[in-house]
């Protein structure tokens, strides 16, 4: 990132970890299908650089911690085993499952360690002390595992104070891991030194999810295209009828506060060339996967449909303002992207993003980063940067410290 550095602490290359032991907090809350299979690697994958630089490049016994799912105490069905399985098989290395992540069978296996072996514990979620960041649980990650430092490299999980990511830094030194950093430096690059001109593109459903952000593209960006049930709400508001649409109902004062903001920076006769609304949608009867799309005028939705896309007139104009270079900022998909019919318009931006490299495209996680993964048949690469995190890398592009990132050595 044009010799900038975003992340102000230490990180793996900054301590002596040479032949030492490691807890490792890494992202692996994965998606599983309705088999209970994993879905989608990425953040198996995106964990790997770091691994490979603890072993091979500085001889250390690394233990991994994470968490999977949201489970109610032990389920069997979010065990983390399967993830040990594909770990291992992606990094080609035997990586050693614990059923536990604090107790004796931890304690026995870590003091047990040779340079250069993986070993990984079960979800910490099986514990409720985990999302409690409870000192006494987080102390006794750090004595089981016998490690000698922290590193933390779950940028999914940074947003929130737990034991593993806040708590823990209180008994063991702490840094930052590669993806980590990595994160960091692609997210507010962008944000701070972005390629010229800077289009923010926002779709998901809340309004009250992305305001921060919203209020931060006002000041920095060229365009922010809004997508998504968000634009529903934004179309009521202009007086468009939204037929049976997903709307959000008194965000009136909200909207209001926004327009008078971009009418402030650009003025009231261009508010509409900087905040773009769709003027053409696709419309559904019900959201089923067998409706056929069906394209009309933003003025003219009908009583008993629903928005579920943004049309092609719209996408046409959206590729035009945003060209073929700068940066795009991508949060929230722009239509239904889980029904192929009414995935068109996230298609359509991904492949322009994909097919122009000279755009700077950072890809916030969650359902954006799922889609583009699931679009791209490079597992990500066509982009600059394809986020881990759905919640941290929001908060982080809003301004807002990270409490696992505070918590670590400057």
């Amino acid at each position: 990132m044009s010799g900038h550095d975003y992340f102000k602490k230490k990180t793996v290359r900054d301590v002596p970890i040479d032949g030492k032991t490691i807890l490792l907090r890494a992202d692996y809350n994965v998606p599983l299908d309705t088999s209970g299979n994993i879905a989608d690697d990425y953040r198996i994958t995106s964990s790997i650089p770091t691994i490979k630089y603890l072993v091979q490049e500085r001889g250390c016994k690394v233990v991994i911690i994470s968490h999977l799912g949201r489970p109610k105490g032990a389920d069997p069905h979010l065990s983390l085993k399967l993830v040990a399985g594909r770990l291992q098989k992606l990094i080609k290395k035997p990586v050693k499952f614990v059923p536990a992540c604090v107790g004796d069978k931890v304690s026995v296996a870590t003091k047990k360690m040779a340079a250069g072996e993986i070993i990984l514990l079960e979800n910490l979620r099986f514990h409720s002390e985990e999302e409690a960041n409870d000192e006494h649980f987080a102390r006794k990650l750090a004595k089981d595992s016998n490690a000698q430092y922290f590193v933390q490299d779950g940028f999914g999980v940074v947003h929130r104070a737990h034991a593993s990511t806040s708590a823990i830094t209180h008994f063991l030194p702490s840094v930052g891991g590669l993806l980590l950093e990595r994160e960091y430096q692609a997210i507010e690059g962008a944000m701070l030194h972005p390629k010229q001109p800077l289009t923010a593109v926002l779709g998901g459903a809340k309004i009250a999810d992305k305001i921060e952000l919203i209020d931060r593209f006002i000041d920095i960006a060229d365009h922010i295209v809004i997508g998504g049930a968000m634009a529903n709400t934004f179309l009521q508001y202009k007086g468009f009828a939204v037929g049976k649409s997903l709307v959000e109902p008194d965000e009136k004062t909200v909207i209001d506060k926004i327009y008078q903001d971009v009418a402030k920076k650009v003025g009231l006769d261009n508010i509409d060339n900087f905040l773009i609304l769709p003027s053409d949608v696709a419309v559904a009867q019900k959201v089923d996967k067998k409706q056929p799309r069906k394209e009309v005028e933003a003025s003219n939705v009908h009583d008993q449909e629903i928005i579920l896309d943004v049309g092609t007139k719209s996408m046409n104009r959206i590729e035009k303002c945003i060209g073929r270079e700068g940066t795009v900022i991508w949060n929230g998909p722009l239509g239904y992207a889980e029904i192929l019919n009414f995935a068109y318009s996230s298609a359509r931006l991904a492949l322009h993003l994909a097919k122009n490299p000279d755009i700077t495209s950072i890809i916030g996680g969650g359902d954006t980063a799922d889609f583009v993964l699931g679009w791209d048949k490079q597992k990500g690469r066509s982009f600059s940067h394809v986020s881990t995190g759905g919640g941290a890398s929001l908060e982080l592009m809003s301004g807002k410290k990270l409490p696992g990132v505070e918590a670590l050595m400057k």
